[in-house]
């Protein structure tokens, strides 16, 4: 069991996602970084689906009632273990009556919590992810607050708890407080006035403090279509960058609805995804078009990274039995 002694800014239960229910209108959700959330899974010998803990800005104050085996991945919230340094992209050994801890994000904003075991909640429509709008999903369909206890173990993992065997990392990605964000053409591209187009691609734009898990609401250019236009509403998807009426961007992700009527100038690039999920407010953002073809290789790149990354998790822990 884990017992929350401090909830956090907002600290959730999560998984990949909700799949297969959007056209009954029913949100995806998910892991916000879904790189980070499937090493995390990986390093404690989950299945990288396994449900997981989303921290974001401000963490949560956790205790462990058992020894087990934990991973903290993506941003870099400054977790502490009993008051000393816990290292992030690491399987980490813990002891019965630790309690974890975070202070100020130094890089990126949202870091994946994985237990060995997984967290064991619910499934609802197949998925443990919280969806908090609709109080569906997770632990009662809420943030984490003091007091919630959650068991663990619904899941395989490992339950390996000597340091000496956990003294090894991975590569962690590199989250800029600048990134240039690779986007392909949106279905309403060519819609947009000309200036529109240019701005988009040559300014920057800032996240606002207004974003949240539905999307990052971005600050900057205005941006206007080349005459007024009345659009059907169409499906949306995770990356998908609307334009509504003020003129500033949106950047949907993980709690995006299914469907949007608003113009798409753009989308974020599979690969891209994890950058976008850990800017935090006031952080500078600019874009670049690529091909669909790049995007597809840029996928491709980063899904043999991932096997990559889960051959030698697999094979350094041979190697230690």
């Amino acid at each position: 069991m884990l017992t929350i002694r401090k909830g956090g800014l907002q600290t959730t239960v999560q998984d990949l996602g909700r799949s297969g229910f959007q056209k009954y209108g029913v949100v995806a959700a998910g892991a916000m970084d879904p790189f980070a959330f499937r090493i995390a899974n990986l390093l404690v010998g989950n299945e990288e689906n396994a449900a997981a803990i989303e921290i974001q800005l401000i963490g949560p104050e956790i205790q462990f009632e058992e020894d087990t085996l934990i991973a903290i991945c993506g941003g870099n919230l400054s977790p502490q273990l009993d008051g000393e340094t816990a290292d992030s992209w690491r399987p980490v050994a813990v002891a019965k009556g630790q309690t974890l801890t975070f202070g100020k994000p130094t890089a990126g904003s949202r870091c994946y919590l994985a237990v060995a075991g997984g967290i064991d909640v619910p499934l609802v429509m197949n998925s443990r992810s919280t969806y908090l709008r609709a109080a569906i999903g997770g632990y009662q369909g809420r943030a984490l607050t003091q007091g919630d206890r959650l068991a663990v173990g619904g899941e395989n993992g490992r339950n390996e708890s000597s340091d000496q065997k956990t003294a090894w990392s991975v590569p962690a990605p590199v989250y800029s407080a600048e990134p240039v964000i690779r986007v392909t053409a949106g279905r309403q591209f060519d819609l947009f006035a000309a200036d529109s187009r240019k701005c988009f691609f040559s300014e920057p734009f800032s996240l606002s403090p207004h974003s949240d898990r539905m999307g990052c609401r971005l600050n900057g250019s205005q941006l206007a279509l080349s005459e007024k236009q009345e659009l059907v509403s169409e499906a949306v998807a995770f990356g998908s960058i609307q334009v509504p009426a003020d003129g500033n961007p949106i950047i949907l992700m993980a709690d995006r609805q299914t469907t949007g009527g608003y113009p798409k100038i753009a989308e974020v690039i599979t690969a891209d995804l994890p950058l976008v999920s850990q800017l935090k407010p006031g952080d500078s953002i600019r874009f670049k078009k690529v091909s669909v073809e790049e995007a597809q290789r840029q996928l491709r790149l980063q899904e043999r990274r991932i096997s990559c990354l889960k051959r030698a998790i697999r094979l350094k822990w041979e190697a230690l039995k």
